[in-house]
Parts: C-alpha cells; sequence; structure tokens
C-alpha cells in the first residue's frame, strides 16, 4: 500500500507488480528475474551485502511527507467476539511483548532460531527497529499515523473503501 502511495505521488502508475514471497525478493532481484522490490523484514538490514541499492526507504520518505512514522503492521480482532475475549487477548498480547523486550537476550535467542542466518548483531538490530516501546502502545502519533496511512490509501484508490480503525488498549 505504501509503496503504490510512493509511485503514484512520483508519477509513476505504470508499474507491474508481482508478488514474491519475502524471504525470495533479494534472490529474484539480483538474479535480475525483477528490476526491483520492495524488502521486508531482515533485507533491510542486508540488501547491500547483496549487492543492491536502495531506491527509496518508504519509511523515511511517508516521515517526510507526512511528519509521521509509517505503520507496518497491526493486531486486529473480529469485533463480534464477546467483550472480555477481546480484553483477554489485548491484555496477552501486551503482556507478551512486555515481557520479550523486558527479557530481550532470551527473546533474541528464540527468534534466531527463524531468522534464515542473520548474524546476533544484525538481529538485535532489527528487533530493535520492531519490537520497541512503540510496539506496547504507539499512542497519538501511531493513531494519527494508521488513520493518514488508510486515508491516503483511500484517497488515491488503492484501498475499495474508507477504512476507519477502531483501537483497544490494554
Amino acid at each position: 500500500m505504501t509503496l503504490k502511495l510512493y509511485l503514484a505521488q512520483e508519477g509513476r502508475t505504470n508499474v507491474e507488480f508481482v508478488k514474491v514471497p519475502f524471504d525470495q525478493i533479494l534472490e529474484e532481484v539480483k538474479a535480475k528475474r525483477y528490476d526491483a522490490g520492495l524488502i521486508i523484514h531482515e533485507g533491510q538490514l542486508t540488501f547491500e551485502r547483496e549487492g543492491l541499492k536502495l531506491i527509496a526507504d518508504l519509511g523515511v520518505w511517508w516521515k517526510e511527507k507526512t511528519d509521521l512514522p509509517l505503520p507496518l503492521g497491526a493486531n486486529a480482532i473480529r469485533r463480534d467476539l464477546p467483550g472480555q475475549t477481546i480484553s483477554d487477548v489485548v491484555r496477552l498480547l501486551h503482556a507478551s511483548i512486555k515481557y520479550a523486550l523486558d527479557h530481550r537476550n532470551e527473546a533474541l535467542d528464540y527468534a534466531l532460531e527463524y531468522g534464515r542466518g542473520l548474524e546476533r548483531s544484525d538481529a538485535d538490530k532489527f528487533v530493535g527497529m520492531y519490537v520497541n516501546n512503540w510496539t506496547l502502545d504507539f499512542g497519538d502519533v501511531g493513531r494519527r499515523a494508521v488513520r493518514e496511512l488508510l486515508q491516503q490509501a483511500y484517497d488515491h484508490e488503492i484501498v475499495p473503501k474508507r477504512v476507519v480503525p477502531e483501537f483497544i488498549y490494554p
């Protein structure tokens, strides 16, 4: 969604998108099967070592454009679940993230089991980028960022209908 917003603002609306599993994007671009790829996860830290060049950092672009952080993901829950179930899920997710932040080394050891060969220092940097106090509560600024991203996606016809997010707090 953010890439489509970026390309629309750059006047590049004729870009063909091909879905590729995220862990194969670097290899596909290196093999010249595609001209470029949207790199996520640890590829953000390793793409230069792989001989690739940065075209645009969408997080930097979004911050410059809106003065807001780029929302990257969210947990969602169905509205039709009982209120106590919703509260329990929110509380447990919050507690889990807080535990991981409070026990960073153990959490990092666990994450490295799934790190696809990532060095510990890169994994630590990556985790710090995405699991931090913003994960526990992104506050008013984060909520504004989510609303703005969704509104711009609607305004540029990237999503078919206006989405008004609801936020649940622990």
